[in-house]
């Protein structure tokens, strides 16, 4: 007698609670592994934000993190909200100013910002986003919804719970002062910047860091305490930093340069393209207000950063889901290797003497094509 299969082999998925969420605002929803400019977007009437948007839902970092860009117009403002996720804001164009309060609306904080600002509303604190100008504000904003609604299924609870996380927002006079402090982390001693507030992201210094190599600088950023962090890195005119892999679903948005991202499995090896695996690569370029998925499918997929103008290639990255990293890999107080760390050694990135071939000719005739000379010290890839 041959047994009989129980239940189906194939089945559509059922739309998330955040899928349900983006459905119901009647703004368009835009997929892919990126955009090139955000400037670019379709945008809709959006009566819950007082503007208009779009959310943009990137390969791979769909369930993890929300995206979305708000248009707000001349002299107008976002309506009051709060919610339980964390939120952070980039400014695309535009001049305004954040109120957060977290009872009493008459005792509410007040920072200003301006075109390239990065800030946050900590958690669960009322906020409201006032464009000072006479021209429309251009804002991304991303946040770890999709997990929060995922494991509530409750919007109610979401964005009508009164907690107040005084761990989070303390109400110091300070909070959202300008600092130019920029640590080093107690974890991997790497450059860290302290304030809550990042007001310009474009022009800022940026220390050099050589991790990746080849005039690499970066800093990673924190703020409000939320467990979303990032960081911001810069490439040299002409040069690029190594190929590298890690978790998380990393989310990238260019701040300054022109270029473009490539990436792909790390089943397909560290030479795609000598492997016969060239097909599995996806590319996204981008100019200032381009966004790219670094991961497009299931995390951990190798990617690569490429500036092709004379100016460095300038990106700030989107990171974190809310779990310690390498939480889901080791025991509390066994060593974590450092995606930077050489593949050989247990790490994720790839040497650039290890690398395909081909990933130094593609930029070599992009260079080629912007009128730009590449800058590679030739012995890296000896």
């Amino acid at each position: 007698m041959t047994e009989q299969a129980i239940g189906r082999f194939r089945w559509a998925r059922e739309a998330t609670p955040y899928e349900i969420f983006m459905s119901e605002q009647g703004v368009p929803v835009v997929r892919g592994v990126g955009v090139y400019d955000v400037r670019n977007i379709t945008l809709a009437p959006w009566k819950r934000m007082g503007g208009q948007g779009a959310f943009v839902e990137l390969a791979g970092a769909s369930g993890l993190r929300g995206i979305y860009v708000l248009e707000i117009p001349a002299s107008g403002a976002t309506p009051p909200e709060r919610h339980i996720y964390e939120e952070v804001f980039y400014v695309v164009e535009g001049r305004g100013s954040t109120e957060v309060w977290v009872d009493d609306e008459n005792d509410k904080q007040v920072f200003e910002w301006r075109t390239g600002a990065l800030f946050t509303a900590p958690l669960n604190t009322h906020h409201r986003i006032v464009n000072a100008a006479s021209e429309p504000a251009l804002i991304i904003a991303v946040t770890n919804a999709p997990p929060l609604m995922t494991l509530f299924r409750n919007e109610d609870f979401i964005f009508n719970t009164p907690f107040h996380f005084r761990d989070r927002f303390d109400r110091d006079p300070d909070f959202f002062r300008t600092v130019e402090e920029i640590a080093t982390r107690p974890d991997n001693g790497r450059y860290h910047y302290m304030g809550n507030v990042i007001p310009d992201t474009v022009n800022s210094e940026i220390p050099l860091d050589g991790q990746r190599g080849s005039g690499h600088r970066h800093y990673t950023w924190n703020m409000a305490g939320n467990s979303s962090s990032g960081h911001i890195a810069e490439y040299p005119s002409g040069r690029y930093s190594k190929c590298h892999a890690h978790t998380s679903g990393p989310v990238l948005l260019c701040l300054r340069g022109e270029g473009y991202t490539i990436t792909w499995p790390r089943l397909a090896g560290t030479r795609p393209w000598e492997e016969g695996n060239g097909h599995l690569v996806q590319r996204q370029d981008y100019v200032p207000g381009g966004l790219v998925s670094a991961a497009p499918g299931d995390a951990n997929w190798f990617h690569g950063h490429y500036g092709v103008a004379q100016d460095p290639l300038r990106v700030l990255a989107f990171l974190g889901t809310g779990l310690p990293r390498g939480a889901h890999q080791s025991a509390p107080g066994e060593e974590f290797i450092g995606q930077n760390e050489d593949v050989s050694r247990g790490g994720g990135t790839i040497d650039y003497r290890d690398e395909d071939p081909y990933i130094r000719k593609m930029y070599e005739d992009e260079l080629a094509k912007h009128g730009v000379r590449f800058d590679m010290p030739e012995e890296l890839y000896r």
